[in-house]
Order: C-alpha cells, then structure tokens, then sequence
C-alpha cells in the first residue's frame, strides 16, 4: 500500500503548461500525509514530461485515449483510495479535510465523491455553467469529469473500473457507481474555462449536452469523438 492514503491519477496529453498548478495544488494534501503518489499517464513517456514533472509525480505510459490512461494509472496505483483528476483542473486550497472527513466514514466504502465545479473565469457563463453541472450532479448523478471523482480501490474494482473508451468514460463509470452513491464535497474543483471561450459560453454547453444525449440514445464513444471534435 502507497505511503498516504489516496493516490492520485491525472491522464495528461503532451505537457500542458496548467499542469503545474494542477500539481501544486496536491501539495496540501502531501502534506497532510492524506496523498501518497500521484501519476501521470501520458499516450507516451516523452522527455518533456519528464524533465518539467518527473520530481512531483510518477509517469508511466499507456494507450491514447483517457479511459485507457485513466485505467492503466488506476492499476499503477498502491493506495485503498482512488482520485481521478484532469489534468487542466485544481483543487481548491481548503480540500484536504473534506476528503480525510469522507474517506474516514465506514460507509463511504460503498460510495463515490466529487468536488463542486468551479472556472478560472470570472465570466457570467463560467458561474452559470458550473451552477447547472452542480445541479446535474446533486440531482441526476451525472458529475462532469472536470470534478474529478474519489472513490475506494473496492468499489472501483467491484463495477469494472474505467473502459477503454475514447469519449464519455467519465458518465459510463458514474451511472455504474449510481446516483445514490454520489457524494458531494464541501470543496472545489477549479477547472479552465479556455475551451468555453473558444467555443462559446452557449455554444459549447448546447454542444455537450446534445452528445450527451445521443450516448443516451445509444451512439458509440467513437461516432460521438468524431462528432465532439
């Protein structure tokens, strides 16, 4: 079992510059002695990778696509809890103890948390956005995977772990997990906006939802990559 008692996966494409904050972030938790190792899963182990990241995580390579990374880091891992992050996403300073106080409860062996959602924007449409993801999490069970998703080895092995899909791993792992078992902290995940920028704050959301719908409606993951872009 890892030193701390949650390890951290963070599916990366390339060396994204937000990574680093991404990574400082965890630093409250390291030094709560809540997290133990965190890693990196690349689509390849390349150079820059390591040199920029390599003292603050573990990198290990794995197929393209992150349901496949988001698997292989799984399996990597040592620790009894699981943390699953984007890596354009970090956790609000303050996160530390609402995650030691889920993972101490005996029931929360059986359940799954995420954080609330939060933008690196102050736009109208960031606020709005993450006050309908938060809905949609509370109410439907559906977190965005921009919330990350904690949840204990036990259980994340029980329902099968991740699948190797290429889009929409996220919604097919928490509508096995269920509604019921979905936990929200009393803590953040600030995520970038810059994908809402470029593609508008209405456009965008319009453009996610109506993929959404058509996995619902039961389109594979790899017709619904080619139509998400």
């Amino acid at each position: 079992m890892a030193a701390g008692r949650i390890d951290i996966v963070i599916p990366v494409l390339g060396a994204p510059p937000v990574l680093a904050a991404t990574l400082e972030a965890l630093e409250e938790g390291r030094s709560a002695g809540l997290v133990g190792e965190v890693l990196l899963v690349g689509g390849d182990r390349s150079p820059e990778l390591e040199r920029r990241f390599g003292a603050a995580a573990k990198i290990i390579a794995a197929p393209r696509g992150r349901g496949q990374q988001l698997a292989a880091g799984a399996e990597a891992c040592g620790a009894s809890w699981l943390l699953f992050l984007h890596a354009d996403t970090r956790l609000a300073p303050g996160w530390a103890a609402p995650v030691a106080a889920f993972i101490a409860r005996p029931e929360a062996r059986r359940q799954a948390a995420v954080f609330r959602l939060d933008f690196d924007d102050p736009h109208p449409g960031a606020r709005r956005i993450a006050a309908l993801a938060n809905w949609r999490s509370r109410r439907l069970g559906l977190p965005y995977g921009d919330q990350g998703l904690l949840i204990a080895r036990g259980l994340y092995e029980e329902i099968g772990g991740f699948r190797p899909l290429v889009l929409m791993e996220d919604v097919d792992l928490v509508r096995r997990i269920g509604r019921r078992r979905l936990v929200m902290l009393e803590a953040c995940a600030v995520t970038s906006a810059a994908r809402y920028r470029r593609g508008g704050w209405w456009l965008r959301p319009l453009r996610n939802l109506s993929i959404l719908a058509l996995y619902f409606l039961g389109l594979p993951p790899a017709t619904l990559r080619r139509l998400y872009g």
